[in-house]
């Protein structure tokens, strides 16, 4: 056997066959290394739609590599001789290959890119770690930014991210005259349904994808989820027709309806591109560029093009710089001090909360929930209930297709449970079941009472709202984007505060099952 010069690691969100990783490889000394472990799948109770989701991306891959001529050692998930982690699966393949030198593109995780450099150290290996060039922003650039920016708002980042790589914007000033459309992006569908949408994109499994779901049903039976639904793009064709069809048929009205919630309609004009992004089976400068062509060319309006863009060239970039330059800190935050276990119905969705159980189910169904329904029903009732952040985390990393450390921490911890203190928003976000009324039609369906904050009847939404600010009133009145809501909160006389307070103490006994980590043993 020849004398292997780099083993390069891949990994299953790492899916580009132009990754740095790549670069200087030469097929006659050098291999790739790619495991299935099953680590991945339960360090994290992670569910079926989510292990299936980088099962199948990862077995694709393996073919472009075969044909681009690259040497590959694979190790299959239901393997004979796997080790069951990523760290003891490579140093077994390290004993038997023999590399002079182990490469990889930069890690979405922390904890995997620790245990590599662990084993890196071990056998007394060099750890080539390149730079992931599917960003516009690279984390040292990011560094360097935060260091002249107080406070670290995204907003800013933002701007500065337009300016730098010219996007939306007439020389020095931003397309249209400004720069964030938000206030045009906030309507509900009122009392209509959304009409006829156009049809998401659904990709029907291939033979290989097939395979992943069978192995998955079998091996990981108890993890929570469906797979009936799967058909998510697994492959870079796949990911690109994804894109085209979103700018073509959904982005126009993208921006106006994005906040939007409807029963039983998961997708409505969201993009469901962030797990092909996150795999890199999507580049989001590519992303980027159609959103803005189908602008320039008339085919979207600005407010919709700008909001898509935020999310792409502004916050995803944000919450990956704020992880890579917190971390790991950033994963014991809890500002709070909230101790409360995550209810258990969160992993079956059997909740008598007609908007909680639809996101629930939606969310098992297919592994995926817009961005209001993670932070204004699942990730707020959290908040409001007092859940342990850590616990949160965990469960929003298990059951997301789109959920790689780096992007989901930040959101769930900072953005979503106010973990942080305050670092990545400018308050807490918490409403009362009104919020729920007014974007959605599922308090006609439900049997309480968005209005009430007390008695049987009453929303828990709104209950834990007014829960929330009463226990945390003191840390809040520093906060002026706070004082409308304390203002509210001051007109009520002792006897009403003690009736929220125990009706929330009687949401908290009913909502909270078994503690998270019964399940996970489980």
């Amino acid at each position: 056997m020849a004398e292997l010069r780099n083993l390069v690691l891949v990994l299953g969100d790492q899916l580009d066959l132009d990754a740095a990783a790549f670069d200087g490889f030469d097929a006659a000394q050098d291999t790739v290394w790619m495991a299935e472990v099953a680590e991945e799948s339960t360090h994290v109770w992670s569910s079926k739609p989510r292990t299936v989701m980088f099962l199948a991306a990862m077995r694709h891959f393996t073919l472009a590599l075969r044909e681009a001529g690259r040497p590959l050692h694979y190790t299959r998930l239901d393997a004979v001789d796997n080790r069951g982690s990523l760290a003891a699966q490579l140093g077994t393949d390290i004993a038997r290959l023999r590399p002079r030198r182990l490469v990889m593109t930069a890690p979405g995780d922390w904890r995997v890119l620790q245990a590599l450099r662990g084993v890196a150290r071990a056998h007394g290996l060099p750890l080539d770690v390149r730079e992931d060039r599917h960003f516009f922003c690279t984390v040292r650039e990011f560094a360097a930014f935060a260091r002249g920016c107080r406070p670290l708002r995204m907003e800013s980042f933002y701007r500065a991210q337009r300016r730098r790589h010219g996007v939306l914007m007439r020389g020095d000033e931003p397309e249209g005259g400004r720069w964030n459309f938000d206030d045009c992006n906030r309507e509900a569908f009122g009392a209509c349904d959304p009409g006829a949408l156009p049809r998401g994109p659904a990709f029907e499994p291939d033979a290989v994808t097939h395979e992943v779901i069978a192995l998955v049903n079998q091996r990981l039976a108890a993890h929570p989820g469906r797979l009936d639904a799967f058909a998510w793009p697994v492959t870079r064709a796949q990911a690109l027709e994804a894109l085209q069809r979103f700018v073509t048929q959904r982005l126009p009205l993208f921006g106006r309806f994005q906040d939007a919630m409807w029963p039983g309609d998961p997708w409505l004009y969201h993009a469901q591109l962030s797990a092909a992004l996150n795999l890199k089976l999507l580049d989001p400068r590519e992303v980027v560029a159609a959103a803005v062509a189908a602008y320039r060319d008339g085919a979207a309006p600005l407010a919709s093009v700008e909001g898509f863009v935020r999310q792409v060239l502004g916050w995803r970039e944000y919450v990956r710089g704020v992880y890579w330059t917190r971390m790991p800190g950033l994963a014991e935050a809890n500002a709070l001090q909230a101790q409360e276990d995550l209810p258990a119905w969160y992993w079956s969705g059997d909740t008598d909360m007609a908007c909680l159980r639809d996101a629930l189910a939606q969310t098992l169904n297919h592994g995926y929930a817009h961005h209001i329904q993670r932070l204004m029903l699942t990730g707020a009732f959290a908040l409001m209930l007092g859940v342990q952040p850590r616990q949160v985390h965990a469960w929003y990393l298990a059951v997301y297709v789109d959920a790689v450390e780096w992007v989901e921490l930040p959101n769930t911890l900072g953005m979503s449970q106010y973990a942080d203190g305050g670092l990545m928003g400018s308050k807490p976000y918490v409403a009362t079941g009104r919020y729920i009324q007014r974007m959605s039609p599922y308090c006609r369906g439900c049997g309480y009472d968005p209005a009430q904050r007390t008695g049987e009847r009453a929303c828990p939404f709104t209950t834990l709202y007014w829960d929330f600010l009463m226990r945390h009133e003191p840390m809040l009145a520093a906060n002026p984007r706070m004082a409308p809501q304390l203002r509210h909160l001051q007109r009520l006389d002792p006897a009403q505060r003690q009736a929220v307070r125990e009706r929330a103490q009687a949401i908290r006994r009913g909502a909270v099952g078994p503690p998270w980590q019964l399940a996970l043993d489980g």
